[in-house]
């Protein structure tokens, strides 16, 4: 899976947890705690990711991400280690 459909993954599923995000235009360099996201819609979004991506990873593997676009590599990176 390439690193677009990803970030779509994710980003829908920040407007899913977040609706007030419907309409925002989503970004790389966005944060999900810039965006309004808390610790629990973090975690959410996150899972509900993994979730879509069939990955099963320990959260801590997606530690040191700051945004979207560095969470969208690491799951990338993860993915292609699942092969």
């Amino acid at each position: 899976m390439n690193k677009e459909k990803i970030f779509e993954y994710l980003t829908g599923h920040c407007r899913e947890v977040l609706p007030e995000l419907e309409n925002h235009p989503f970004q790389r360099n966005d944060q999900l705690k810039e965006l309004g996201a808390n610790s629990i819609d973090r975690a959410e979004i996150v899972t509900m990711t993994l979730e879509s991506l069939a990955l099963k990873i320990p959260r801590v593997g997606l530690f040191g991400a700051t945004n979207l676009g560095e969470l969208v590599d690491i799951l990338h990176i993860k993915m292609e280690h699942q092969k």
